[in-house]
C-alpha cells in the first residue's frame, strides 16, 4: 500500500525559504569552491545562525586566511577580514578587544588552522577570547592543488605523498580540549540541519568556541574522507554525555575513526574582555603609586 506523498511546489519552497530570512545575509558575490564542496552547506548554515540569533549584520564580523575556506567573507554580507595565511586568530583577537560588540566568527581550512596558524589556537582558547572559530577540515590542501595537510590521514597518497603519507595526523578535537576551549562541538557537512545547529550554538556561547566541521574535498580526495565513507563512520554523541566533564569529552573524541557529532565540552569562565574589564576596575580603585 503506498502511502499518500504531498507534492512540494519550487515556488512555494522558494517562498518560505525567502520569508525565513537567512538569504539576506549573503552576498551577491556567488561563491566559487567545486561543485559538492561541503563548504555550501557551511555558507547556508552560518547565515542560519546569525539569522536564528537576530545578530544585525553591522554586528557581525567573518574573520579568514588563506585557502579554501578563506573566501568565506566574500560570500556574506556581514563586515569581513580575509587576512595572511595562519593569522586568522590574532586579527579575530583583535578585532574582538577593540569592540566587544561585535559578533567575531573566524573560519579556517585544516592547512590554515594547525600548520602555519597552529602556534596562535592555544592561546586563544586559554585566554577564552569570545570568538567562535570554525575549522573546515577535509584533511588536505585543496587551494594548492591536493596536498596532505596536518590532518591527512596515513596512507593517503598524494602529489606531495605520491608513495604514502607516513605522517600521524594532528587531532583537532583533542588539542582543543587540552587547550581548554570553552565550548567545543563537531558537525558534518553532510548533515546541513544539525550543522546549523551546531553553529548557532557556538556563536551563541560566551567564551571561546571551536567547531570542527568534517567536509569532504571531491576533487583531490576520492578514496579517503569522502561523503560515502563518512556517511557510514559519522554518530551522534550519546543523549547522556555529560558536556561538562572533559575527560569523558576526550574519551569520546580520542575514536576519530568513528566521528561522533554534537556538543562534547562546555565551560563557563569569564571572557578575556571581561577579565580586562576587572582589571581597568581595580587600576582605578587602587591607591596612588608612591613614588
Amino acid at each position: 500500500m503506498n502511502e499518500h506523498v504531498n507534492p512540494v511546489y519550487l515556488e512555494d519552497k522558494l517562498d518560505e525559504i525567502r520569508a525565513d530570512g537567512h538569504l539576506s545575509y549573503r552576498s551577491k558575490s556567488l561563491p566559487t569552491w567545486c561543485p559538492g564542496c561541503g563548504y555550501f552547506s557551511m555558507q547556508e548554515g552560518l547565515t542560519i545562525a546569525l539569522n536564528r540569533l537576530g545578530i544585525a549584520k553591522e554586528n557581525a564580523v567573518v574573520v579568514s586566511g588563506i585557502g579554501c575556506a578563506s573566501r568565506f567573507p566574500f560570500f556574506v554580507d556581514t563586515y569581513g577580514f580575509h587576512t595572511l595565511h595562519g593569522r586568522t586568530m590574532p586579527v579575530a583577537t583583535g578585532i574582538k578587544i577593540a569592540n566587544d560588540a561585535l559578533s567575531v566568527v573566524a573560519i579556517g581550512g585544516d592547512g590554515d588552522a594547525f600548520a602555519i596558524g597552529g602556534g596562535h589556537i592555544p592561546h586563544a582558547a586559554r585566554r577564552n577570547v569570545d570568538i567562535t572559530y570554525m575549522v573546515f577540515d577535509n584533511g588536505i590542501y585543496g587551494l594548492t592543488k591536493g596536498q596532505t595537510s596536518p590532518t591527512t590521514a596515513q596512507g593517503f597518497k598524494s602529489k606531495t605523498t605520491p608513495y604514502e603519507n607516513l605522517d600521524m595526523p594532528l587531532h583537532p578535537l583533542m588539542m582543543l580540549l587540552s587547550y581548554r576551549a570553552s565550548w567545543i562541538g563537531q558537525a558534518y557537512a553532510g548533515r546541513p540541519h544539525h550543522l546549523a545547529e551546531m553553529m548557532t550554538q557556538a556563536i551563541a556561547h560566551k567564551g571561546f568556541s571551536y567547531l570542527h566541521i568534517l567536509s569532504p574535498c571531491v576533487t583531490f580526495d576520492k578514496t579517503d574522507r569522502t561523503y560515502g565513507k563518512l556517511n557510514m563512520q559519522v554518530h551522534d554523541l550519546s543523549e547522556d554525555h555529560d558536556t561538562s566533564d572533559l575527560i569523558a569529552a576526550m574519551q569520546q573524541a580520542s575514536a576519530a575513526e568513528i566521528p561522533a557529532l554534537g556538543v562534547y565540552y562546555v565551560e563557563d569562565r569569564p571572557t578575556l574582555s571581561e577579565e580586562m574589564d576587572e582589571i581597568s576596575r581595580r587600576a582605578r580603585n587602587a591607591p596612588p603609586i608612591a613614588e
